[in-house]
């Protein structure tokens, strides 16, 4: 039996997030108040994407776009596509600068594709399905739940937990205007670590998750780290030196995802300037995730 497309027009908006969140890497996350507005209709041929805000104009208006790709993918789970979306993207996630404006796009993708099917495909599917696209769960996982996730992924792919966050966690994001990219960050990590290192992780993601939920007055030493950031540093030097500026006067600050921006999970002195290369912007923690409005079922 064939899928029933909405009739009208879904939206959902994303947030950004932040992944590793310093010790945590490639498993802790945690979704931001800053968000992309994406919606879609079914038509009756060819595939469409306008963008306004970060991206306009650069990013490409067919279905090679990330929102696209992922909405057909989803179709694909499901068995049947539409004959032809149009899709309206009102970008505020600065793209390439380690805040998930890709996973963002691909989260978004699944969630329009899933109030325009009617199909009640579940969070933990439409997690796999983002999960394989984006190639790591660490960043689509609090964007499609909300909040602070820790994710991992088995046999059956991605999965990921929700936990809530402390009241007193006030996050700042500090945006430079040069981008960075994953894959050269990725490529700055080593083949192998010392073990010391990997125990010194291991104990300091476990604390991070106890001072999120429920004693941010450990965030400072919860997030340290000695697997990543380090053997980035040469790479991005002005990310380097603000992480270490603001963690000189007390702020538990960590490079944001793969970087160039930083992330500070404490309250900044009203005294610290970051300098007129870095944009800072406080936020709050998203609760709620990729929220689909005008589908069928509405999905959380």
């Amino acid at each position: 039996m064939g899928l029933t497309f909405a009739s009208g027009p879904v939206s959902v908006r994303t947030p950004a997030t932040s992944a590793n969140l310093g010790p945590g890497f490639d498993a802790l996350g945690l979704a931001l108040t800053l968000h992309d507005d994406l919606t879609a209709r079914v038509t009756g041929g060819g595939f469409t994407v306008t963008v306004t805000g970060e991206g306009a104009g650069e990013l490409p208006g067919d279905e090679s776009h990330l929102v696209l790709r992922a909405m057909l993918a989803t179709f694909d789970e499901l068995g049947e596509r539409p004959p032809g979306l149009a899709v309206e993207c009102v970008n505020r996630i600065p793209q390439a600068r380690g805040l998930g404006s890709s996973s963002a796009a691909i989260v978004g993708g699944v969630q329009l594709a899933r109030g325009l099917s009617g199909h009640e495909l579940g969070d933990d599917e439409a997690l796999r399905i983002a999960a394989r696209l984006e190639g790591h769960p660490d960043n689509v996982a609090p964007c499609l739940l909300g909040g602070f996730t820790i994710a991992w992924t088995e046999g059956t792919g991605a999965r990921a937990v929700r936990l809530p966050v402390a009241e007193a966690v006030r996050p700042t994001v500090f945006v430079p205007a040069e981008r960075g990219y994953t894959a050269s960050a990725r490529a700055a990590l080593p083949s192998a670590v010392p073990h010391a290192d990997a125990s010194f992780n291991a104990g300091r993601a476990s604390l991070l998750t106890h001072a999120l939920t429920s004693d941010p007055s450990l965030l400072f030493p919860a997030t340290e780290d000695r697997l990543h950031q380090g053997y980035r540093a040469e790479a991005m030097p002005g990310t380097a030196s603000l992480v270490a500026s603001l963690r000189s006067v007390g702020v538990a600050a960590v490079v944001s995802g793969a970087g160039p921006s930083v992330l500070a999970l404490t309250e900044v002195p009203a005294d610290f300037h970051p300098g007129t290369a870095w944009r800072a912007e406080s936020l709050g923690v998203d609760g709620g995730g990729a929220l689909v409005k005008g589908s069928m079922v509405e999905h959380a």
